[in-house]
């Protein structure tokens, strides 16, 4: 296996990370660590969570994938794996309500998540979604002071617009903080529009490693989802799937079937495998809820897609119809 260089961190990422935001949601704990364990058997030993997930199952608080994940942990030696978690989401639930990004409420959700994940230190730690209230500088001043305590190695961020991310960059420079080392962003086949024309270049340009999220369009590029019938068999995918049920949505799936059968694989390999040769990312992150599923995901990172594959995926999935 190829790993792969997360910015400047030194940090060696396998070619896709597991999403645990179904951990706790559709996948208990004794599936995650079944899901978890093949994972790592193969080589892919980095995880990506967050403190709310899964916040939004009946009953559920958040924190249930951290702790799900903490207590695989007790199982394993902890520098064998590489965690990515994050804080600061503004819908975040109970104890972590009236979320941001002040240096009193990073070091509070950073010190809960450590606790949940049963370890000291975490591998990478995201501001999940940006405040604009609160200064770069006293956002950055916290996780300093959480990098110096060896309580997180690295940082970055989501969820935040392309000016404010480059202000955050400069911030760091100006006043000699720790600098976002990644982006995780909206990235898929279907989605390509915000990244492509707002944050890819600026990536590349600033040596920021990029992580992708809903890197199959909640499903839809699978191939499982093609009309609203479809949608009936799983409730918990319907609304996220129907926006994709659109003329270019079908042009998308028209060419990952064609591309899925010169390769004799299925849609959501070549889906992760298009992705794994876009340039600036670092790797997708990705969920399975079986074995079949992240066996799929783990074959999907060792297949090399032709120029003329690319092309016929680039062009079906051309947005420039979409821009207004």
């Amino acid at each position: 296996m190829k790993y792969r260089e997360l910015g400047e961190t030194g940090i060696k990422l396998p070619p896709f990370l597991f999403g645990g935001n179904v951990f706790g949601w559709n996948v208990e704990e004794q599936d995650a660590f079944r899901l978890l364990d093949f994972s790592f058997d193969h080589g892919f030993n980095a995880i990506d969570t967050a403190d709310i997930y899964s916040y939004w199952k009946s009953g559920n608080t958040g924190g249930e994938s951290e702790t799900i994940i903490g207590n695989w942990l007790k199982t394993k030696h902890r520098d064998q794996v590489i965690i990515h978690t994050k804080g600061g989401a503004p819908d975040a639930p109970g104890e972590l309500s009236n979320a941001n990004l002040s240096e009193k409420y990073l070091i509070k959700a950073v010190e809960a998540s450590l606790k949940r994940l049963g370890t000291d230190y975490i591998d990478l730690y995201y501001t999940h979604y940006d405040d604009n209230q609160t200064p770069p500088e006293e956002t950055l001043g916290a996780l300093q002071k959480l990098i110096s305590q060896g309580k997180i190695k690295a940082i970055g961020a989501s969820n935040i617009n392309p000016e404010r991310f480059q202000l955050f960059l400069d911030s760091a420079k100006q006043n000699h903080l720790p600098r976002y080392a990644c982006l995780q962003t909206l990235y898929n086949l279907h989605d390509r529009q915000d990244f492509e024309l707002n944050y890819q270049q600026l990536c590349i340009s600033e040596g920021v490693g990029v992580l992708s999220y809903f890197s199959l369009a909640h499903g839809f590029l699978s191939g499982k989802y093609r009309s609203s019938e479809d949608l009936i068999k799983s409730s918990a995918r319907g609304s996220s799937i129907t926006p994709y049920l659109t003329p270019r949505g079908h042009k998308i799936l028209d060419a990952l079937d064609r591309v899925a059968q010169d390769y004799q694989v299925k849609p959501s390999q070549i889906a992760i495998a298009w992705l794994l040769a876009q340039q600036g990312l670092t790797a997708p992150v990705a969920s399975a809820t079986n074995i079949l599923q992240l066996q799929d995901l783990i074959n999907a990172t060792q297949l090399s897609l032709d120029q003329s594959a690319l092309e016929l995926l680039c062009h079906a999935s051309s947005y420039e119809e979409v821009i207004h």
